[in-house]
Protein backbone atom coordinates (compact mmCIF):
# COMPACT_ATOMS: atom_id res chain seq x y z
CA UNK A 1 0.00 0.00 0.00
CA UNK A 2 1.40 3.23 -1.18
CA UNK A 3 1.60 6.17 1.50
CA UNK A 4 2.66 9.88 1.48
CA UNK A 5 2.56 11.95 4.14
CA UNK A 6 2.87 15.31 4.47
CA UNK A 7 4.00 17.16 8.12
CA UNK A 8 5.21 20.53 8.72
CA UNK A 9 2.43 22.91 7.73
CA UNK A 10 1.17 25.65 10.20
CA UNK A 11 0.41 29.58 10.49
CA UNK A 12 3.71 31.50 10.50
CA UNK A 13 3.72 35.08 9.77
CA UNK A 14 4.43 36.71 6.45
CA UNK A 15 8.85 36.85 6.35
CA UNK A 16 8.53 33.39 8.16
CA UNK A 17 9.50 30.36 7.10
CA UNK A 18 8.77 26.69 6.89
CA UNK A 19 10.02 23.20 6.32
CA UNK A 20 7.53 20.71 4.55
CA UNK A 21 8.38 17.00 4.84
CA UNK A 22 6.64 13.84 2.77
CA UNK A 23 7.40 10.41 4.07
CA UNK A 24 6.87 7.87 1.28
CA UNK A 25 6.41 4.14 1.92
CA UNK A 26 5.23 1.57 -0.71
CA UNK A 27 7.34 2.75 -3.37
CA UNK A 28 10.58 2.04 -4.69
CA UNK A 29 11.10 6.00 -4.00
CA UNK A 30 14.88 6.48 -5.77
CA UNK A 31 13.16 5.86 -9.24
CA UNK A 32 10.21 8.24 -8.71
CA UNK A 33 10.37 12.04 -9.76
CA UNK A 34 8.94 13.56 -6.15
CA UNK A 35 6.72 17.01 -6.08
CA UNK A 36 4.92 19.49 -4.41
CA UNK A 37 1.94 21.08 -5.17
CA UNK A 38 -0.64 23.42 -3.75
CA UNK A 39 -4.36 24.40 -3.63
CA UNK A 40 -5.81 27.81 -2.36
CA UNK A 41 -9.40 28.19 -1.52
CA UNK A 42 -11.27 28.81 -4.80
CA UNK A 43 -8.17 28.18 -7.61
CA UNK A 44 -6.89 24.98 -9.15
CA UNK A 45 -3.83 22.95 -8.22
CA UNK A 46 -0.85 24.16 -8.83
CA UNK A 47 2.71 23.16 -9.59
CA UNK A 48 5.00 24.41 -6.86
CA UNK A 49 8.10 22.07 -7.15
CA UNK A 50 9.62 18.83 -8.36
CA UNK A 51 12.97 16.82 -8.01
CA UNK A 52 13.63 14.11 -10.17
CA UNK A 53 15.01 10.62 -9.90
CA UNK A 54 18.72 12.13 -10.59
CA UNK A 55 18.18 15.45 -8.41
CA UNK A 56 17.06 17.96 -10.70
CA UNK A 57 14.64 20.45 -9.61
CA UNK A 58 11.83 22.54 -11.68
CA UNK A 59 9.97 25.51 -9.56
CA UNK A 60 7.05 27.49 -10.63
CA UNK A 61 7.76 31.59 -10.86
CA UNK A 62 5.90 32.31 -7.94
CA UNK A 63 8.33 30.37 -5.73
CA UNK A 64 11.94 30.85 -7.34
CA UNK A 65 15.03 32.03 -5.13
CA UNK A 66 12.26 31.90 -2.12
CA UNK A 67 11.58 27.75 -1.74
CA UNK A 68 14.30 24.79 -2.01
CA UNK A 69 13.46 21.28 -3.28
CA UNK A 70 15.08 18.31 -1.68
CA UNK A 71 15.13 14.76 -1.28
CA UNK A 72 16.92 11.84 0.87
CA UNK A 73 16.60 8.57 -0.91
CA UNK A 74 17.75 6.86 2.15
CA UNK A 75 14.84 7.81 4.26
CA UNK A 76 12.28 7.73 1.56
CA UNK A 77 11.50 11.90 2.01
CA UNK A 78 10.96 14.72 -0.06
CA UNK A 79 11.29 18.39 1.52
CA UNK A 80 10.12 22.12 0.35
CA UNK A 81 11.82 25.08 2.49
CA UNK A 82 9.87 27.80 2.43
CA UNK A 83 11.54 31.16 2.79
CA UNK A 84 10.03 34.69 2.61
CA UNK A 85 6.77 33.01 2.98
CA UNK A 86 4.11 35.96 1.28
CA UNK A 87 -0.11 35.81 1.89
CA UNK A 88 -0.55 34.34 -1.49
CA UNK A 89 1.62 31.08 -0.65
CA UNK A 90 -1.49 30.41 1.66
CA UNK A 91 -2.41 26.75 0.48
CA UNK A 92 -3.26 23.27 0.96
CA UNK A 93 -0.27 21.70 0.23
CA UNK A 94 0.10 18.18 -1.31
CA UNK A 95 2.82 15.71 -2.03
CA UNK A 96 3.56 14.00 -5.14
CA UNK A 97 5.63 10.65 -6.56
CA UNK A 98 5.21 9.80 -10.33
CA UNK A 99 6.86 7.45 -12.26
CA UNK A 100 6.29 8.05 -15.92
CA UNK A 101 7.32 4.64 -17.17
CA UNK A 102 4.12 2.84 -15.22
CA UNK A 103 2.35 6.42 -14.90
CA UNK A 104 2.19 5.80 -11.69
CA UNK A 105 0.67 9.24 -9.81
CA UNK A 106 0.48 9.25 -5.95
CA UNK A 107 -0.73 11.86 -3.82
CA UNK A 108 -0.69 12.45 -0.14
CA UNK A 109 -3.47 13.92 1.70
CA UNK A 110 -2.21 17.89 2.53
CA UNK A 111 -1.01 19.67 4.85
CA UNK A 112 -1.91 23.43 5.55
CA UNK A 113 -0.05 26.63 4.99
CA UNK A 114 -1.29 29.92 6.20
CA UNK A 115 1.10 32.89 6.07
CA UNK A 116 -1.12 35.77 8.49
CA UNK A 117 -0.04 38.06 10.76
Amino acid sequence: QVQLVESGGGLVQPGGSLRLSCAASGIIFSIYRMGWYRQAPGKQRELVATITSGGSTNYADSVKGRFTISRDNGKNTVYLQMNSLEPDDTAVYYCNAYQSAWRYDYWGQGTQVTVSS
